[in-house]
């Protein structure tokens, strides 16, 4: 078959080359391990336990005994979500003013203990270091975070209370 140029056109309906469906099934490969790469990132399945971070059973008897400030870094669409986990105060991150907020819960003292809890501890970790290089001295991680990550199950899972908003 050809067009009207006379060059050769592939017939329809003919199966594609034997190096057209590699190349088919490379790239559903590489879109399958892009997949995989961002679902690993987004349920951060590499969390775990370190020195500075605590599991949500260890913030919630923490926070209820007002040795750490347990703050919940998440949306208000979050929080309405799933519910605040009790004993954690709820302060948006994105706020602008999220440092000098933060400082206020904390009395102006920013060597208070302070524990950060997100979704599943992503946003939580980067936090912690920011509030860090800010001047805080003692931020805590909850990797588990509200919907559980590779660090365990997360506060709902693990059947915590929760109040709502």
């Amino acid at each position: 078959m050809t067009d009207p140029s006379g060059s050769p056109q592939p017939e329809l309906g003919k199966t594609p080359s034997p190096v057209g469906r590699r190349g088919l099934v490379l790239a559903g490969l590489g879109l399958g391990a892009l997949a995989a790469v961002g679902a690993a990132r987004w349920y951060n399945i590499a969390a775990d336990l370190s020195g500075d971070d605590l599991t949500v059973q260890e913030a919630l008897r923490a926070a209820e005994a007002g040795e750490v400030l347990l703050i919940d870094i998440r949306r208000p669409d979050e929080w309405a979500r799933t519910g605040i986990g009790r004993g954690a105060i709820p302060i948006d991150m994105r706020r602008p003013d999220f440092t000098d907020v933060l400082l206020a819960q904390a009395g102006g003292v920013p060597d208070r203990p302070i524990a950060l809890i997100c979704a599943r501890g992503v946003r939580s970790a980067r936090l912690a270091a920011r509030l860090e290089a800010a001047g805080f001295t003692t931020v805590l991680n909850v990797p588990e975070g509200m919907l559980g990550s590779g660090a365990g199950p997360g506060w709902l899972q693990a059947g915590l209370p929760v109040v709502r908003p």
